[in-house]
C-alpha cells in the first residue's frame, strides 16, 4: 500500500506537486522517497496504513494501493534481456583489453577520444566490435561524453567499465583511470584463462567418455547383439542386461535428448531468478576443489575491483552496487547487499563485511588495517594478489591430481564395456 504525506510542511499544493513529480521514482530507493514525503508500507488493509501514518503525526493526502504480486518478474526479465544482449553482442574479453590499453596509450599521447576510438575502430578485426566502436565514436562526435556513449552498449561494456570511465571524466584523470582499467582487465582475462584451462581438460574427458559410451550403445553393441543372435549363443546375465539397456537407449534417444534440453533450459531460467540463482551458486561453491577455485577467483575480482574503484574516488555505496555485478555470484552479491545496508546504517567497511559472515578473515583484517591507515585501496590490491596466487596454486594442483584420475575413469568404463561385449566368446 502506498501512502503519501508531506510531513515537512502543511502545504497541500506543494504535497500534490511532489506526489506527481515522484510517480516514476523507483520504490526501492527509500532515501529519495523520504525526502519527497513518499512512504511505502506493506499492509493488508488500507485502514491499517492510515492508522500507522496518523499515529506518527503525518497527514495523509493520497492513499493508493499497489499490487506487487508480480514485482519479482521485473529483475528476472531484466536478467534474461541482459543475457540475450550479451549473447547477441558477444565480444572476446581479449579484444576489449587490447582496445582499453591502446586507448589509454593514445589518449595519454594527446589524441582526442573521438579520434582515438575512430582509429582503433578502423583497425579492429572483430566485425561486431568494429560496429560498436564506430557507434561510440559517432556519439562522442555528436556531443555525448564517453561514459554516456559506452552505456548505450550494455552487452559489450559492463557497468564497472562505464563507472570507471565516468569517474575519470569527473575527476579529470581519465588517462590514469584508463591505465588502471586496462591493467584490471588484463588481470581479469589472465585469471579467467587460468580457470578455463583448469576446467577444459576435465570437461573434454567427460565429453569424450559420453561420446564413446554413445558409440558403444548405438553402434557396436547392437552389431554384436545381431551376431550373437545369429549364432544362437547363450549370453551371460551381465551381457544380456547391457544389450537390453542398449536397445532401450536406442529406442528412447530422441526423448532423452529432449529431456536433457528441457532440464538445461529450466536450470538456466531458474539461475536468472533470485532464489534459484542463489541456490545454484551456493551449490557451485560447495563442489569439492572446483568450488574452492571459484571462490578464490571471486575474491580476487572483488578485491581488485574494490581497490580500483575506491582509488578512483567512486563513493562507497556506488562501489558496492557495482561490486555485486562484478562478482557474478548471487551468494556474494547478497552479502555485498547486506554490507551496503550496514554501511548505510553507519558501520565502517570492514565491520560491514564481517557482519555478513561470508568474507574470509584475511580479507577482513586487511580491510580493517587499510581503513585505519588510509591505504584501503593498496591493501585491497595486495589481497587481490594473494587470491591470484591461490588461484594459480589451485589450478596447478587440479591439473596434477584430476588428469590421471580422469584417465583411469575413462579407461575403466571403456574396459568394462569391452569385457561385457566379448564375455560370451569366453
Amino acid at each position: 500500500t502506498l501512502a503519501f504525506s508531506h510531513h515537512k510542511e502543511n502545504n497541500l499544493d506543494k504535497a500534490e506537486e511532489l506526489y506527481n513529480s515522484c510517480l516514476d521514482i523507483n520504490p526501492k530507493d527509500p532515501l529519495i522517497l523520504h525526502n519527497l514525503g513518499v512512504i511505502f508500507l506493506q499492509t493488508g488493509r488500507l485502514d491499517n496504513a492510515i492508522q500507522k501514518l496518523t499515529a506518527n503525526g503525518q497527514m495523509v493526502i493520497t492513499l493508493k494501493e499497489v499490487d506487487d504480486t508480480f514485482d519479482f518478474l521485473g529483475p528476472f526479465l531484466d536478467e534474461i534481456q541482459l543475457s540475450i544482449e550479451k549473447l547477441k553482442n558477444r565480444i572476446p574479453l581479449a579484444n576489449i583489453v587490447f582496445f582499453t590499453r591502446q586507448l589509454a596509450t593514445m589518449f595519454s599521447a594527446g589524441l582526442t577520444l573521438e579520434r582515438a576510438i575512430q582509429s582503433l575502430g578502423a583497425e579492429e578485426k572483430h566485425r561486431k566490435f568494429k560496429k560498436v566502436l564506430s557507434s561510440v565514436s559517432d556519439n562522442i562526435r555528436k556531443g555525448l561524453n564517453m561514459s554516456e556513449s559506452l552505456s548505450r552498449h550494455p552487452g559489450v561494456f559492463n557497468s564497472l567499465f562505464i563507472a570507471m570511465v565516468k569517474a575519470g571524466e569527473v575527476s579529470g584523470n581519465l588517462n590514469e583511470i584508463l591505465e588502471q582499467l586496462s591493467s584490471y582487465l588484463e588481470n581479469l582475462d589472465d585469471t579467467r584463462r587460468k580457470v578455463k584451462s583448469a576446467m577444459n581438460y576435465p570437461i573434454f574427458m567427460i565429453v569424450f567418455l559420453i561420446c564413446m559410451l554413445m558409440v558403444m550403445l548405438l553402434i557396436i553393441i547392437p552389431k554384436f547383439s545381431q551376431v550373437y543372435a545369429q549364432l544362437g549363443a547363450g549370453l551371460p546375465p551381465a551381457t544380456r542386461k547391457m544389450i537390453s539397456f542398449s536397445e532401450w537407449f536406442t529406442d528412447n534417444i530422441g526423448f532423452l535428448f529432449f529431456i536433457g534440453f528441457t532440464i538445461t533450459s529450466v536450470i538456466w531460467l531458474v539461475s536468472k531468478t533470485q532464489r534459484g540463482g542463489f541456490a545454484l551458486d551456493s551449490i557451485k561453491l560447495k563442489i569439492p576443489v572446483f568450488g574452492s577455485l571459484l571462490e578464490q577467483s571471486i575474491l580476487n575480482k572483488f578485491c581488485k575491483t574494490f581497490g580500483i574503484l575506491i582509488g578512483a574516488g567512486v563513493p562507497v555505496l556506488e562501489t558496492t552496487a557495482l561490486l555485486r555485478k562484478v562478482v557474478d555470484n548471487k551468494v556474494y552479491a547478497k552479502a555485498i547487499d547486506n554490507a551496503s545496508d550496514f554501511i548505510r546504517d553507519g558501520y565502517n567497511i570492514s565491520t560491514a563485511l564481517r557482519r555478513t559472515e561470508v568474507f574470509p578473515s584475511i580479507l577482513l583484517q586487511l580491510a580493517s588495517t587499510g581503513e585505519e591507515t588510509g591505504e584501503l585501496d593498496d591493501l585491497l590490491d595486495r589481497a587481490a594478489e594473494y587470491y591470484q596466487k591461490q588461484v594459480d596454486a589451485l589450478v596447478e594442483r587440479m591439473t596434477t591430481l584430476i588428469e590421471p584420475l580422469l584417465i583411469l575413469l575413462v579407461g575403466a568404463v571403456i574396459a568394462l564395456m569391452v569385457v561385457l561385449t566379448y564375455l560370451p566368446v569366453f
